[in-house]
């Protein structure tokens, strides 16, 4: 009797790259807890600062947001009410992208597919027509660089959307890469540079020594450190490894996507495509990866159909040639979201630095964030452009216990 093909759900696309996870060491200059894409990034970085790093992650490389994520860099399309805060640091780590991606692919040996050529986003139907001129109002009004398009226009740009499209806005900055292929990238350069990474291997504790961390326990043994940087996504905010005090305002968003084939007869875009229900990027192997619900649901892993018609019926209302797409994966991932929907770099205690609650701008961030905690690391003060996000602006700094 034949074999039935694997099922499709919750497959991921996959880094193409395994390794033997590596043994624990007894002591590292700095301990990252979380292989996902700012975990890594932070440990190469350190390395090529002459440090030795070790990696721990709770599951597999990626398993929380990276390898869930779409890749979109994207500060026009994100930009909404109340993120005129974000808005600089969003800025400012797009500009340190290409740098990012030109010694990543160096380091790695690997393409990125790096893309530029910007985001549509697109209204249809009178009433999605007027938010979106309020979305490009904000937009211009925080200085961003968007240009309005009629139907017409839009479709110029993408001829397989439906004719019914009302508008759109062209925001010529906004680039992507691929999940997959920046992890597998940096994967490859963190173990090139010596990073110790171990994979299935939760962190159980911090090691104190008075009032610094000089530590992790992990697979019930010690491994000390000059340096803990907590970058474990959804699961920073969960108890048990922090004190009270210092306790991380961070939750789980769940999201459920999915990847289409296209093929020369479906034809695909040539943008990322947004709309009020998904947003659709092509990748150079292909695929067409529609992404992504919002649900506040905890950690209920797992896709549903709900989710998955929301996706399709989303993407469908505006490019009739997906009803043909071979459905090639369909998985769900946690978004790292703090109260404020903006990211926390931190120092929270001497040898313990924090970066995590990217919330849907991890790739975004990601150079950014990078170069701010291998800093912050090694001469212990962030950079400029990373202050006002530590963890003092979600209470009165006298509402916290010092830890100094």
């Amino acid at each position: 009797m034949a074999s039935s093909a694997p099922s499709l759900i919750g497959l991921r696309r996959r880094i193409g790259e395994d390794a033997p996870s590596a043994a624990l060491p007894g002591r590292s200059d700095v301990v990252i807890v979380g292989a996902g894409v700012i975990g890594l990034s932070i440990a190469w970085r350190l390395a090529e600062r002459g440090r030795s790093v070790t990696v721990l992650e709770r599951e597999t490389i990626g398993a929380g947001a990276s390898l869930a994520a779409t890749g979109m860099l994207a500060p026009a399309a994100e930009h909404e009410p109340g993120s005129d805060p974000l808005l600089p640091l969003a800025l400012e780590s797009l500009s340190r992208w290409p740098a990012f991606r030109d010694a990543l692919q160096a380091a790695s040996g690997l393409d990125i597919d790096y893309r530029e050529e910007g985001t549509l986003v697109l209204a249809v139907g009178r009433d999605e027509v007027e938010r979106l001129r309020f979305r490009h109002d904000l937009q211009r009004r925080s200085g961003i660089d968007a240009h309005w398009l009629s139907g017409s226009e839009v479709r110029a740009r993408e001829p397989s959307l439906r004719p019914s499209i009302g508008a759109g806005l062209f925001c010529p900055h906004d680039h992507q890469v691929d999940p997959a292929k920046v992890m597998a990238a940096l994967v490859r350069a963190c173990r090139t540079a010596g990073v110790t990474i171990v994979e299935r291997c939760p962190v159980e504790a911090l090691d104190w020594a008075g009032e610094r961390v000089a530590g992790v326990r992990a697979g019930g043994e010690g491994i000390g450190a000059e340096a803990v940087v907590l970058a474990a996504g959804a699961w920073s905010g969960e108890t048990g490894l922090l004190p009270e005090a210092l306790a991380l305002p961070v939750r789980p968003v769940k999201g459920q996507s999915l990847a289409l084939r296209t093929t020369a007869r479906t034809g695909t875009l040539s943008h990322m495509v947004w709309t009020e229900q998904v947003h659709m990027a092509p990748k150079a192997d292909g695929h067409l990866i529609v992404g992504a619900t919002v649900e506040e649901c905890g950690f209920r892993e797992g896709v549903t159909a709900g989710g998955l018609y929301a996706l399709l019926e989303g993407a469908r209302r505006v490019m009739p040639a997906i009803e043909e797409m071979a459905v090639e994966a369909v998985w769900s991932g946690f978004r790292p979201t703090s109260d404020d929907d903006a990211l926390i770099i931190d120092a929270l205690a001497p040898g313990l630095v924090v970066a995590t609650g990217h919330h849907r701008n991890g790739y975004l961030l990601n150079p950014a964030t990078a170069d701010a905690v291998a800093e912050l690391v090694t001469t212990g003060e962030l950079p400029a452009f990373a202050r006002g996000f530590g963890l003092s602006r979600f209470a009165p700094a006298e509402e916290r216990r010092a830890f100094a």
